[in-house]
């Protein structure tokens, strides 16, 4: 079966817009533990500057910034103050300072940072906690991102939207505003600090952006898998992803019921040092299930009772077909079917093209791989070939709706799509 007989690709184009901005802490003056002391001194002279205008000069240069920038952001004298109160280092050999004075020096060491000026790509897809307003048949979804800006950070933003009875995908509007989470608390433990993040729960879920918080995330918090996970009746949205320092990675989890607040928990063990780990949206046999790559080539079943350390496990898929002669990897969390556990996968062939394929695993032994797809689901297209990393399709996760799977997927780590496939006509296409 050709692929154009059973992939429906909507041209729902989400494309990166360098409109869209946080504020972000500007040197020197990033946090106090982090000023050297020549920082802490242009720290100081810029205060200075400050405290020596005319009180009236002061009054005007703050209305002017809130003139140029208000529109662009929430809460911009709030944003200013509480960077006013990180900068207390700055403040030490100083006299008091008038509240116009504290919210203008916070407008000196803030910047805006265009958090997807580059890039909007590798999509993962689950079910909204809130499913009021959904049609008849239908099911509203969270979307989640990787957005990189300048100096090719990444982080992660969100949309929200409905697929419909009949599989079309409509994407609510995104607002124009985008704000960081807010760290609510930072735990330092054995493996690394864990962290809370929290938005204002009357913003639009597209306004919220993930931001690297720790040093290991510095440069990135990369490619989220998402998973709508049940456990007796409960549900918790996890994600795994990378976290990348700009020199090493590891694999680190993200949970949340609500996508309001969120914890970040760095995850250990010798499995949890590599990136696309993928977990099973339920425990088998009382434990949890990570589908990983451990070698750069072959994809693993590793099991553990403790969700975040994670070791060992063994080799279930390993490249087969000549689309994947170089590696395979994981596309998101397993699927559950009637048929079994559907997990999509990545093939790198020829020419380091990317391609989306497909394994079906015992349901009730995921490390039996029933069949795999011997031609990819999805490869670049002519339209899809050109961008930041050509010739490369990516997907961080599909979501199952009645019959079909809604297929988020990247285009040339650049911008992202959205496709459909009947179950039924993939099963077909699928070899054991």
């Amino acid at each position: 079966m050709s692929q154009i007989q059973f992939l429906n690709r909507q041209a729902l184009y989400l494309r990166p817009d360098p409109a869209r901005v946080i504020v972000r802490p500007f040197k020197p003056a990033m946090e106090p533990r982090d000023l050297n002391p020549t920082d802490r001194t242009r720290a100081n002279h810029i205060v200075d500057r400050v405290l020596a205008l005319d009180a009236q000069v002061a009054a005007d240069q703050l209305a002017d910034v809130l003139e140029n920038f208000q529109g662009r952001h929430r809460n911009l004298l709030a944003i200013f103050e509480a960077r006013a109160d990180e900068m207390e280092v700055a403040f030490a050999n100083h006299a008091g300072f008038s509240k116009t004075q504290r919210q203008l020096i916070g407008a000196y060491f803030l910047h805006e940072y265009s958090f997807e000026a580059a890039a909007l790509f590798n999509p993962s897809i689950v079910s909204h906690p809130n499913q009021s307003g959904a049609p008849e048949g239908g099911r509203r979804f969270i979307l989640s991102l990787r957005a990189v800006g300048e100096g090719h950070v990444s982080s992660l933003t969100f949309r929200s939207g409905t697929v419909m009875p009949s599989g079309d995908v409509v994407v609510d509007p995104t607002s124009r505003l985008a704000t960081s989470a807010v760290v609510r608390s930072c735990i330092t433990g054995a493996e690394g600090d864990e962290i809370e993040l929290t938005f204002a729960p009357y913003e639009d879920i597209s306004e919220r952006v993930i931001f690297p918080v720790t040093e290991p995330q510095w440069h990135g918090i990369e490619d989220a898998r998402f998973v709508e996970f049940n456990d007796n009746g409960k549900t918790t949205y996890y994600a795994t992803y990378t976290a990348y320092s700009g020199a090493a990675i590891r694999s680190e989890l993200l949970e949340t019921t609500d996508f309001v607040n969120f914890r970040l928990i760095p995850l250990s063990g010798t499995a949890a040092q590599n990136k696309g780990m993928a977990l099973f949206p339920q425990k088998i046999d009382g434990k949890f299930a990570m589908i990983a790559r451990q070698d750069n080539e072959n994809l693993y079943l590793i099991y553990s009772e403790n969700l975040y350390f994670w070791s060992g496990g063994t080799a279930i898929l390993r490249p087969q077909f000549p689309w994947e002669f170089v590696q395979i990897g994981n596309c998101g969390s397993p699927i559950e079917l009637d048929e079994g556990w559907l997990l999509l996968t990545h093939g790198v062939g020829p020419v380091r093209k990317y391609s989306i394929g497909a394994a079906l695993l015992d349901k009730n032994d995921p490390s039996k791989v029933l069949a795999r797809s011997r031609e990819p689901l999805v490869r670049p297209e002519p339209s899809e070939r050109e961008g930041y990393v050509p010739n490369v399709v990516y997907t961080c996760g599909g979501l199952r709706h009645n019959d079909q799977i809604i297929l988020p997927y990247a285009v040339s780590d650049t911008f992202s799509n959205f496709a459909s496939i009947k179950i039924s006509a993939l099963m077909k296409t699928m070899v054991g």
